[in-house]
């Protein structure tokens, strides 16, 4: 807790960097090999039954187990998926298999179902045999020795091979994940440390001893050429310590924001083009919390862009809309192919910069065509060290959140208002950062069993009123408390109900985990006697130790 509770700060306490002086793990756990079907669950191509090979039976498991979600239906996931499989399959069944629309994969869709629905009734002796395997896993894998601290691993169990989603109309989604191997692993420990075995009849792709790095376990994945990695818990020493880092230094911007935007407003009228250009993706980047956008190779990935790469077709200038003058219209897809649509009135320089940058434009060119995330960020750390555009959204969200707190929270409420008041100041947040969903699958049919409690409620409260009216004197008393408590269960429900209606499409979960100081929302329950269990589950209460331990309820970001 030292370094946490600014007795040192991580600089002072690492002056080089965080580095490790030992470490030691055993590796990851691979998924298990594939098992064939049984010779009862049948594959039909064309009507007729066809018998597939291991490799190619493998990869149609991952289809079929699909069947009946709405991907299996999108042309880009069948085509994607048709071409990855066919490379799977015998030179036989490839001179067969010539159309996806001829596959037939209801019977193995049959057969994983039934399996599923067979681990649910599963007795609780053999419920109670994986949850100890689980926890054999976990004792001999899960844990790693790094400074004389036993920390706790995050991921050490390697994804099995599957089909990509992606996010959004992903171009790559229905390709094939393949199976990760040992030869495909780096294994990154200390040179006196026990090295991890590799599976026998295996080896691994290279041992490393980089101490500058916190990661265990890496390799590239195929569909996108990223590297994953297997690293320490969000409660770990070090993610604690790099956390409370990321904290603090937006907390530093707090101190010279004005100047910052001070600056960037001056920039607007600079005679260099590409100042100028700079300082209104810079006000973007402020006032928006956009992502600053990396350049990447082309058809690549989705055609997702951040606010250095937006493009001509992507805004819309409106002089006066809906009775707002200098309104920017905003439609692009950023991270995770989820779109960004918005209409924002901005200040008059910077429209009529925005002007001045679409002259005698394609749709198809860049909007700042002076300008990339290099040239930003070089500028941003000029600024102020370590400043960043992810450390603009944290610093936003993050006094975003204490202000609508302050603005939200009715001293008078009782508990359950008390939260939906903390939602919907997450809300806020989370409706700055862009962190959008689909409604859950299940969100009508949940509203409606919370209807029906709600209902089933009034008319308890109906009941127990009347009773209160008949009632004799000395009962009376009893009665009224009775009528006052199921009063307080209908408000919670409909509480729950109000809030569950507003989250649908939101997702509260990203910036509450990457963006807000944790601190903020400790203080806040601490100071109107909420329970932490309330705001955090226990996975997020290991992540945020070090702030429910620190923070007093009058902290301030």
């Amino acid at each position: 807790k030292k370094g946490l509770n600014g007795d040192s700060t991580l600089k002072e306490r690492y002056p080089e960097g965080i580095k490790w002086k030992f470490l030691e793990h055993k590796g990851p756990v691979f998924a298990p090999p594939y098992e064939p079907l049984p010779e009862n669950v049948k594959f039909y191509y064309d009507g007729k039954v066809m018998k597939l090979s291991t490799k190619a039976e493998e990869v149609a498991t991952f289809f079929a187990k699909m069947l009946d979600h709405e991907y299996t239906t999108k042309e880009i996931f069948r085509k994607n998926f048709f071409k990855d499989w066919r490379k799977e399959m015998t030179s036989e069944e490839k001179s067969t298999i010539t159309s996806l629309s001829k596959c037939d994969f209801t019977h193995m869709s049959q057969y994983f179902k039934a399996q599923s629905e067979a681990r649910k009734q599963m007795s609780k002796e053999e419920k109670q045999k994986i949850k100890e395997e689980n926890e054999r896993l976990l004792k001999e894998y899960g844990y790693c020795v790094m400074d004389n601290h036993k920390e706790r691993i995050a991921n050490f169990k390697i994804e099995p091979p599957g089909l990509f989603r992606g996010r959004g109309n992903h171009p790559k989604m229905g390709m094939l994940k393949r199976r990760i191997m040992p030869e495909d692993i780096i294994i990154n420990c200390s040179k006196d440390s026990k090295i991890p075995a590799p599976p026998p009849g295996h080896k691994w792709k290279e041992v490393r001893h980089d101490n500058k790095v916190t990661w265990l376990v890496s390799w590239t994945e195929n569909i996108q050429g990223s590297i994953k990695y297997i690293m320490l818990n969000p409660s770990s020493r070090i993610k604690g310590e790099k956390d409370w880092q990321k904290y603090e230094t937006a907390r530093r911007l707090k101190k010279c924001v004005d100047k910052i935007r001070n600056q960037y407003r001056e920039d607007w009228k600079s005679k260099e083009m590409k100042v100028r250009q700079r300082a209104v993706a810079l006000y973007f980047i402020d006032k928006l919390a956009l992502r600053a956008g990396n350049e990447k190779e082309e058809g690549e990935t989705a055609d997702t862009v951040g606010c250095c790469s937006l493009r001509v077709e992507h805004i819309k200038l409106h002089p006066e809309l809906d009775g707002q003058e200098y309104v920017v219209e905003f439609d692009f897809l950023g991270k995770d192919s989820i779109r960004y649509y918005n209409k924002v009135p901005v200040e008059k320089r910077v429209f009529k910069n925005l002007q001045l940058f679409m002259e005698n434009k394609q749709p198809e060119d860049d909007l700042f065509d002076r300008l990339n995330t290099s040239i930003l960020n070089k500028h941003l750390q000029d600024l102020m060290e370590g400043l960043t555009a992810k450390v603009f959204r944290t610093y936003n969200a993050s006094i975003t959140l204490q202000q609508q707190l302050k603005e939200l929270t009715n001293p008078d409420d009782n508990i359950p208002a008390k939260i939906l008041s903390y939602n919907r100041a997450n809300r806020a947040v989370a409706i700055l950062c862009n962190h959008q969903r689909a409604p859950p699958k299940t969100f009508e049919k949940s509203m409606m069993n919370l209807q029906s409690k709600i209902d089933a409620k009034k008319e308890q409260l109906a009941d127990a009123r009347r009773e209160l009216k008949s009632a004799k004197a000395d009962a009376k008393v009893r009665r009224d408390e009775k009528s006052k408590k199921i009063e307080e269960q209908l408000m919670k429900l409909e509480v729950q109900a109000t809030d569950r209606e507003e989250n649908k499409q939101i997702a509260l979960g990203t910036s509450k985990l990457n963006y807000l100081d944790p601190r903020i929302s400790v203080a806040w329950c601490k100071k109107w006697g909420i329970p932490i269990e309330k705001i955090y589950n226990k996975t997020q209460r290991e992540k945020f130790a070090w702030a429910i331990d620190m923070a007093e309820e009058d902290y301030e970001f």
